[in-house]
């Protein structure tokens, strides 16, 4: 029995010190995908890309679909496989995949055209809702993706893979992360699998619940959102808290209940101010899905996607972050480097900036 157990416990030791994908924030790692992100090389380096060998190759790109996205994929020499989720081209439709911020369930059904429904589960829970725009976006997607996720693992024995996305691309690294969790665990893609997802300088995509779901499934390292502090770009999609967005027993939620048990110009005067606080919240939020939601879709939508069927959104505009936040500082030198100028709105976006601060804060000896 002691030398079945041994032999057991070898075996674990074995497969454990196998597995090429660690836990926690690798600067080394994350800055390899940045770079394959805007150079299709994992050298940042434009000279040393000349005379080294580049550990990543190309392996697959898919057509641009939907909203004009795309991703490719790359191995590495380790037999670690790379998702890369394209960002924001400089095209109209491109665009709109972001400017469509309107909330949908985290779990239902999208007919993407006359042929093709996308049937998506991305939270437990079932009052998280997250992006519209995006959540089309992954829908055009994720089905090639599972299909060739499938394939490594079949024909190449590959269990381990990196998700990564900048931007825009961030985002749907981030919804890709929660839908492969759910195909897990329906029996659609091995359940061996090991998934790390980078999702750089990456939008926020759900509410509050989806946000906790992500952190949840993703817990102990498995997942970050990198952000240049000086990047405006995680800062959207515009956030609205109502207090339908809050989880009982919240007290608030019920406020206007504790109130009726109070004496008449108490409850008089609580009743105006709960009001006026709890109305403009939730005037806003009806603007925001008014206009980034059924006008978006009849304005520019349905023009670039005739057969898409609308959706039904759900009144909700409480966007949250979800992963570990990895928070690229800007210091003196980076702002003597990188001044402030109104005309250059992106100019904390891109690769460079980026790089420079992940060099300086983690990478420098």
């Amino acid at each position: 029995m002691k030398y079945l157990l041994s032999l057991l416990l070898a075996g674990l030791l074995i497969q454990a010190s196998a597995q090429k994908l660690k836990p926690g924030f690798d600067p080394k790692e994350y800055g390899e995908l940045l770079s394959i992100a805007f150079y299709r090389s994992s050298i940042a380096d434009s000279v040393e890309r000349l005379t080294k060998e580049d550990p990543y190759k190309m392996d697959f790109q898919s057509a641009e679909v939907g909203l004009l996205n795309r991703w490719t994929l790359y191995l590495r020499k380790d037999n670690v496989a790379v998702i890369d989720m394209r960002g924001t081209v400089n095209q109209t439709a491109s665009w709109l995949a972001n400017f469509y911020a309107a909330m949908i369930p985290a779990t239902g059904s999208l007919q993407l055209n006359d042929s093709t429904v996308f049937d998506y589960q991305l939270a437990a829970d079932p009052q998280a809702a997250v992006h519209v725009g995006w959540t089309i976006a992954l829908g055009f997607l994720a089905p090639e993706i599972v299909k060739n996720i499938n394939t490594l693992y079949r024909d190449k024995k590959i269990k381990e893979f990196l998700i990564f996305g900048h931007s825009q691309g961030g985002a749907l690294a981030t919804l890709l992360r929660s839908y492969l969790e759910y195909e897990k665990k329906k029996g659609h893609i091995p359940n061996d699998i090991v998934l790390k997802t980078y999702c750089s300088a990456a939008p926020k995509v759900g509410d509050m619940r989806y946000a906790y779901d992500f952190d949840y499934i993703t817990r102990n390292g498995w997942a970050f959102t990198v952000v240049n502090a000086a990047d405006w770009v995680p800062e959207t999609p515009f956030s609205v808290q109502t207090l339908a967005d809050l989880h009982l027993p919240n007290p608030l939620v019920n406020a206007k209940d504790y109130l009726k048990k109070q004496k008449f110009f108490i409850r008089l005067a609580g009743n105006m101010v709960y009001n006026k606080l709890e109305k403009k919240p939730r005037k806003a939020q009806r603007k925001l899905e008014k206009y980034l939601g059924c006008k978006m879709y009849r304005l520019a939508i349905r023009k670039v996607l005739p057969q898409l069927k609308e959706p039904k959104y759900v009144h909700n505009s409480n966007y949250m972050r979800a992963g570990v936040p990895i928070v690229l500082m800007p210091d003196d030198e980076y702002n003597r480097l990188y001044p402030y100028d109104k005309e250059k709105t992106f100019m904390h976006h891109h690769f460079q900036p980026y790089y420079y601060l992940l060099n300086k804060i983690y990478l420098t000896k």
